[in-house]
């Protein structure tokens, strides 16, 4: 009963970290750059999506965590 609980900490803990590089990843990734009243978006796209996967995969860990902690 006490690893399922450590299990369910360390998951919560790893899916901040992976959260924290996802939105790390997302805002590192979106660029505007504004020229003479124009505005230009330099944005890589797949660097979003990996960053956008990284957080869905954040969300995953963060609910298997809060499962472990609360299963009696």
């Amino acid at each position: 009963m006490k690893t399922e609980k450590i299990i369910g900490t360390v998951l919560i803990l790893i899916s901040l970290y992976v959260g924290y590089l996802g939105i790390d990843k997302v805002s590192n990734n979106s660029k505007e750059v504004k020229v003479l009243g124009l505005e230009i978006d330099a944005s890589n796209e797949s660097g979003k999506e990996k960053g956008y996967l990284f957080i869905g995969i954040a969300v995953v860990l963060f609910a298997g965590g809060l499962y472990s902690i609360n299963k009696k």
